[in-house]
């Protein structure tokens, strides 16, 4: 049966791999909604491609001149701050792909659960600042992980269940610094910071990567995707990133999901799931590879994990919190405003700060979200 699909943030690079399996697996799968936040140019080259009913663009003015870029075309163009949720409700989706960054995809994520579409999710930040909402809202499978080492969680868990799991072990590739002595990371540049070592990211996603606060998110994720604690949970440095995670089970099995680095796998999992499909991709050649290593990853030199532990053991507003505050550092180290060592610092700083709410509502987490950018800008002047 012919799935239709929308994919917000189209022309990021989950977008984009997301396109390249929807293309591969065209007679399943229907594109009928697209979105990005301001490349109007390459969203119209994707519509022309793939002819959605609709397609989105935030900001109001590009999206006139997409309009007119695609008036032969019975298209729909959406735009302003609710053009994501609007797309969701309007494209006729079976299922969304919400590959958009940050905290822009949270009403997105409610809206699709919501309308009872299947949400296969890589925008982490939804969970991260309202896990206590989304979860309660979604069925069963009803939320599927794109992240990589979600994903393989998920796929690792088809082999027990979930009141069996001992422990998750979320692999970290460590990013470009992790070798670093740590009395250089106050002076690593914006252009080293973004040349990860293994995957090929947008910007804000490579920056958290190189603190390791992608993986405090993850921790964070994790939480709600599989109804885990803080002691289920371990992180470990694994440099070659073939293992993309693991799960422990209660009799001491280990099932791990392996691959080369390639988006398309989990992508087109979450997309093809309960079932596989074929995928062109790299076969896994471990006589090649020759060696897998693992390290503790150092919690005083990327303390950034330790504020993904705080925000699983306390939940309530400190996720959203520590999102909205890292967002706006992760810009500020991008515009060369504040050293690499004090984007982690000043999110332990806001959290530290801000009115704890154990069981926060949607409004009361917005609120926390908006206050979190206010107070470390002022933190940054």
């Amino acid at each position: 049966m012919m799935k239709n699909v929308a994919i917000l943030g189209s022309t990021g690079s989950i977008g984009k791999n997301a396109l390249h399996v929807v293309r591969n697996l065209k007679d399943s799968f229907r594109v009928t909604g697209l979105s990005s936040h301001s490349q109007w140019e390459f969203l119209a080259r994707q519509a022309e491609e793939f002819n959605p009913s609709h397609v989105a663009l935030s900001d109001p003015q590009l999206a006139g001149k997409l309009k007119q870029c695609l008036s032969d075309r019975q298209i729909e163009v959406i735009s302003g701050i609710n053009c994501l949720k609007e797309i969701v409700l309007k494209s006729e989706a079976d299922i969304v792909v919400s590959a958009v960054v940050g905290a822009i995809g949270l009403s997105a994520a409610i809206a699709t659960v919501q309308a009872g579409k299947i949400l296969a999710l890589a925008n982490k930040e939804a969970l991260v600042m309202a896990g206590n909402i989304v979860i309660p809202l979604a069925k069963k499978n009803q939320i599927l992980p794109v992240d990589s080492e979600h994903s393989a969680i998920f796929q690792a868990l088809q082999s027990g269940r979930q009141n069996e799991i001992r422990r998750i072990i979320i692999t970290a590739s460590g990013g470009p610094f992790y070798d670093f002595p740590a009395d250089t990371l106050a002076d690593v540049t914006p252009a080293q910071a973004l040349k990860h070592p293994t995957w090929r990211m947008g910007q804000k996603i490579t920056i958290d990567s190189a603190t390791l606060m992608n993986k405090a998110l993850e921790i964070i994720e994790a939480k709600w995707l599989f109804n885990l604690g803080a002691d289920q949970i371990d992180v470990v440095v694994h440099p070659q990133s073939i293992i993309h995670s693991m799960v422990e089970f209660c009799d001491g099995s280990v099932i791990a999901q392996m691959g080369m680095p390639d988006m398309k796998v989990p992508i087109q999992y979450a997309l093809t799931f309960p079932e596989r499909a074929n995928l062109n991709a790299e076969p896994l050649d471990l006589p090649r590879i020759e060696n897998l290593t693992f390290k503790k990853p150092d919690r005083e030199k990327f303390p950034a994990l330790k504020l993904g532990y705080l925000a699983v053991r306390e939940g309530g507003t400190i996720g959203a919190t520590l999102n909205a505050a890292n967002e706006v550092a992760v810009q500020a180290f991008l515009e060369k405003k504040i050293r690499f060592t004090e984007i982690a610092s000043f999110v332990e700083k806001v959290i530290n700060y801000h009115h704890f709410i154990k069981d926060p509502c949607l409004e009361e987490i917005l609120a926390a979200d908006a206050w979190a950018r206010q107070e470390i800008k002022k933190c940054l002047t």
